[in-house]
C-alpha cells in the first residue's frame, strides 16, 4: 500500500493542472490511465478487464481506508481564488449572483468524501492536500444548496439546475486528473449530460445588486433548547447563514461555541464567539 500511494503522489504532482474546453474534455492520456489502474488496484476489487467510461474505471465506490475530514484541509484564502476564477461572487449550481462571501460556501464539486470513496483512500497526505485545494474542482454556493441539497451526493444523485454540461465536464476532469473511478449509475448520468452538450463553458449571468435590499421578519426569541433546526428558528431570510443581525433580533447574540446556531455563523478570529 505504501509503494500504492507513493506512486499515486509522483503521477498527481508531476501533471499540469487540467484546463477546461469544449478540446480537451475526452481524454488526458498516458498520466490518467496510470491513476486510473493505481486506484482500482487499491480498491482490490478491479479485474483488469474492468469497464471504462470515457477513460475512467468503472467500479462500485469502495472506502480502503477510514474517511477522516481532516486529512483534507484546504486554507479560507482558496476562496479568492475561486471568486477571480468565476469571474464574480456568483453560484453556478443556481445562478444566483451574492453580494459578499459571507453569503457562500466554498465548495467541492465532487465531495471529499466521494473523492476518498472513488480511489482517494489509497492516496497519500499530499494527494489528499492537493485534491482539496485543487480550483478545478472548487466553486461557491449557498449554504442551503451545498448543505441540504447536494452534500455528498454525486452526480447520479444530484445536478445543479444551471451549468449542468460545465459540472458534468468538472466532475469527469477532476476523475481524470486524479484517476479516480466512477460507478455505474453516475458513469450514465454524466453521460446524458455531456452527450448532449455543444459546450462546457460557465455560463456566469449579469449581476446587478442596485435596489435589492433584505426582507427582514421577525420570529419569536428561543434558545433552540427544544432541538429545533437553527436555521428555521434563525436563518430569517433562509440564505442557509445566521447574522449577527438575526442573532441580535433573537436574543442569542453573543453566540458560543456550541450552541446550536454557531455552526451556522462565521467566527472571523475563530476566539469560539460570535457577535461579541
Amino acid at each position: 500500500m505504501a509503494e500504492l500511494r507513493s506512486a499515486m503522489d509522483s503521477a498527481v504532482q508531476a501533471s499540469d493542472p487540467v484546463r477546461l474546453s469544449s478540446k480537451n474534455l475526452r481524454g488526458c492520456g498516458v498520466l490518467a490511465r496510470t491513476l486510473a489502474l493505481l486506484a482500482g488496484m487499491a480498491a482490490a476489487a478491479l479485474p483488469l478487464s474492468a469497464e471504462t467510461w470515457r477513460g475512467l474505471v468503472v467500479a462500485p465506490e469502495f472506502r480502503c481506508s477510514a474517511y477522516d475530514r481532516d486529512d483534507y484541509p484546504y486554507p479560507r484564502s482558496v476562496e479568492q481564488r475561486i471568486v477571480e476564477q468565476i469571474g464574480g461572487i456568483y453560484g453556478p449550481y443556481s445562478g444566483r449572483c451574492f453580494s459578499s462571501t459571507s453569503e457562500t460556501d466554498i465548495e467541492h464539486i465532487i465531495s471529499l468524501s466521494e473523492a476518498h470513496d472513488s480511489g482517494l483512500c489509497a492516496a497519500g497526505t499530499d494527494t489528499k492536500r492537493m485534491f482539496a485545494r485543487d480550483l478545478l474542482n472548487l466553486t461557491l454556493a449557498a449554504p442551503d444548496l451545498n448543505r441540504r441539497q447536494k452534500s455528498a451526493k454525486d452526480a447520479a444523485q444530484w445536478l445543479p439546475g444551471e451549468n449542468q454540461c460545465w459540472f458534468a465536464a468538472r466532475v469527469h476532469a477532476v476523475r481524470l486528473k486524479y484517476g479516480l473511478t466512477v460507478d455505474a449509475k453516475e458513469a450514465a448520468a454524466l453521460e446524458a449530460v455531456l452527450s448532449n452538450c455543444e459546450s462546457a463553458d460557465l455560463v456566469v449571468r449579469s449581476c446587478d445588486w442596485s435596489g435589492q435590499s433584505e426582507q427582514e421578519t421577525v420570529r419569536p426569541a428561543t434558545t433552540g433548547a427544544d432541538g429545533g433546526d437553527p436555521l428555521e428558528l434563525w436563518d430569517d431570510n433562509r440564505n442557509g447563514r445566521i447574522t449577527c443581525k438575526e442573532a441580535r433580533r433573537h436574543g442569542i447574540a453573543p453566540v458560543k461555541r456550541g450552541h446550536p446556531a454557531y455552526q451556522y455563523m462565521r467566527d472571523g478570529d475563530g476566539d469560539g464567539w460570535v457577535c461579541e
